[in-house]
């Protein structure tokens, strides 16, 4: 395995939908797949896109554990380290929920985004099998921001207002607000 170099934003590559993946069990995948997952590791993130290292795919990896460190399968608010290929999202009401996301292609930048609070995903797994859950909270919000990128989205486009797209370093002035850009 090796750590693959993550795009900036501004980088054509980020642009772009990506391509379908035809055969989700290829060797070529697993590899991309495992590359990715160490990627998103070593950079201490929540989710990758295929695009986001330079390969125009519909592949992510997430994880969404809860406080503890830890996911549950069947909580749909956490999830495990997790491969999804080709994933369609399907909104599961009206509600929404605002968060600071942040993103491994734009370090250092936090935004806030409203996003449906609630949704179902649905894809492949590495051996071509049908993957389909529930997602809300944390879960609900990385599998959405990693699907984005998939079709060329930046979270700041998501932004509905542009002073709260802000530098980590300043996100003191925001807790002491009572907001935590974190």
């Amino acid at each position: 395995m090796s750590l693959l170099k993550i795009a900036l934003m501004g980088n054509p590559a980020l642009a772009r939908r990506a391509a379908e993946i035809p055969d989700p069990s290829a060797a070529s995948i697993r590899r991309l797949a495992a590359n990715m997952v160490e990627t998103t590791l070593d950079a201490d993130g929540v989710g990758l896109a295929a695009p986001q290292v330079h390969v125009p795919v519909r592949l992510i990896v997430f994880q969404a554990p809860d406080e503890e460190g830890k996911a549950e399968e069947n909580d749909p608010a956490v999830a495990p380290l997790s491969v999804l290929i080709n994933p369609e999202i399907e909104v599961l009401g009206p509600e929404t929920e605002g968060a600071w996301e942040g993103c491994l292609s734009l370090p250092g930048l936090r935004g806030f985004v409203v996003r449906p609070a609630h949704i179902r995903y649905r894809g492949f797994d590495l051996e071509g099998k049908p993957i389909a859950r529930e997602a809300r909270g944390l879960h609900a919000r990385v599998v959405q921001h990693e699907t984005d990128h998939l079709d060329g989205v930046l979270y700041p486009q998501r932004i509905r207002d542009l002073r709260q797209f802000i530098f980590e370093s300043e996100a003191k002035h925001w807790a002491a607000q009572g907001q935590s850009p974190s």
